[in-house]
């Protein structure tokens, strides 16, 4: 990736080849989601491998997976538990066809309200905000 396989980085480097602050590596510690390396004295180096790792993490949150639900796709990474992972990936798609529905729901009734608002005229109070405010509007 950046050359050699030995090199290490300080936690800032890290920070930003991940495209993370630090604080988000000091979390991800925390988390175990990376390993705390030993330090050198007073500066850590991180082998170059914990940039993907990072990567990695920041794509599967961009996709609505959870940290815990990531955390436990890193530790089944050996390539063993391919039904495991699988189980986690179909739910983290069930949980996106259930949000999709609500979705769709919630775009039938806004363009509804927006059609009955258009239908109003001037004189007559719009029917969008007496249906958030819960009163029927006929």
């Amino acid at each position: 990736m950046l050359g050699e396989k030995n090199q290490s980085l300080t936690i800032g480097r890290l920070a930003k080849l991940a495209g993370v602050g630090i604080e988000t590596v000091r979390y991800y510690e925390q988390r175990g989601i990376i390993q705390q390396p030993v330090s050198n004295g007073a500066v850590r180096h991180y082998p170059i491998s914990i940039v993907d790792r990072i990567r990695f993490v920041k794509r599967a949150q961009e996709l609505g997976f959870s940290l815990d639900e990531i955390t436990e796709l890193l530790r089944l990474e050996d390539g063993a538990h391919r039904q495991a992972i699988r189980s986690i990936a179909r739910r983290r798609l069930a949980q996106v066809e259930t949000k999709l529905c609500d979705l769709q729901r919630i775009r039938r009734a806004l363009k509804q309200m927006l059609l009955r608002c258009e239908e109003k005229g001037i004189d007559v109070p719009c029917p969008i905000i007496a249906t958030f405010a819960g009163r029927d509007t006929p």
